[in-house]
């Protein structure tokens, strides 16, 4: 079965494109009318993912996820950039009896993933955004594609989320986000999509096994968020203003792409599930000629 799946890999990669939307698209970048394709990350090479364009973050992070990220989860194989979520049952290594904190007070990590970024390695100021990924829908899953501004603190850095998916309300839903500062250290002003599954699956019988495309297109004006070219959230830039006027979306952003799992919004996942897996085809930024 492997080696059939990589002839269908290597006939793909020859003739310029995907045989189906459930495989890697390997054909070249197209162009776009007035824009240059100026960063891409085609995942093509198998093994980590590129040190010149990513780094890893490491441990407990954020939102008091369950995942413990290390960059043991992200590997370039088969034309695609594959984080997994795994079930595991380790010690955490900052573990200390009594404390208050969420990241020390867990004897166990129950689950490893990963999470890259660009920063300080590779950063933009506007541009069109194109990401084709695949998601694991299965409760507990949050994955993200997302940006936040080089300077300033969170919230009033800026986040830009292309996509995050996890259960609102207990409903499986796609999220597109803009989210900015406020008068309160770490509270953000949202500016947020929320679209269920269902909206998409209805049409598509297949859509949580195919890949699909995000795309941002961020001017000084504005910023719009695509799922396969239907629209998701448009935000206006003459409306993000930090309390100290200024705006966090006319500053480079850098690029993250991560697994998160469980925690704030992903929800538990069932005891049976052992692996969440998060597949990203390419990344490509173009910008204004």
């Amino acid at each position: 079965m492997k080696n059939i799946f990589l002839l269908i890999l290597s006939i793909s990669k020859i003739f310029g494109q995907s045989l189906n939307p459930q495989l890697p698209d390997f054909s070249e970048a197209k162009p776009i009318e007035g824009m240059k394709l100026v960063w891409q990350d085609e995942f093509n090479e198998n093994g980590k993912p590129n040190p010149k364009f990513w780094k890893s973050e490491k441990g407990f992070v954020r939102n008091e996820e369950l995942q413990w990220y290390q960059e043991e989860n992200a590997n370039c194989q088969n034309g695609v950039l594959l984080i997994e979520g795994k079930r595991v049952q380790i010690p955490n290594p900052n573990y200390e009896e009594g404390n208050a904190s969420w990241r020390k007070n867990r004897k166990e990590i129950n689950f490893t993933s990963a999470s890259i970024q660009t920063k300080g390695l590779q950063e933009w100021q506007f541009g069109t955004f194109i990401i084709r990924a695949k998601i694991d829908t299965t409760l507990g899953s949050w994955p993200a594609i997302w940006t936040l501004g080089n300077a300033g603190e969170w919230p009033s850095n800026g986040e830009i989320d292309l996509m995050e998916f996890y259960r609102v309300k207990s409903e499986p839903t796609i999220l597109a986000n803009v989210a900015y500062g406020t008068g309160k250290q770490y509270v953000a002003k949202w500016d947020d999509s929320k679209t269920n599954l269902k909206h998409f699956t209805d049409k598509n019988k297949d859509w949580v096994k195919q890949f699909h495309i995000w795309r941002m297109d961020w001017t000084p004006e504005s910023i719009n968020l695509y799922l396969d070219d239907e629209l998701l959230n448009s935000t206006s830039l003459s409306e993000t203003i930090n309390p100290d006027g200024k705006n966090p979306f006319l500053q480079p952003h850098f690029l993250l792409l991560n697994l998160a799992i469980g925690g704030q919004n992903g929800g538990e996942p069932k005891s049976e599930t052992k692996l969440i897996k998060y597949e990203v085809d390419y990344v490509r930024v173009y910008q204004k000629q």
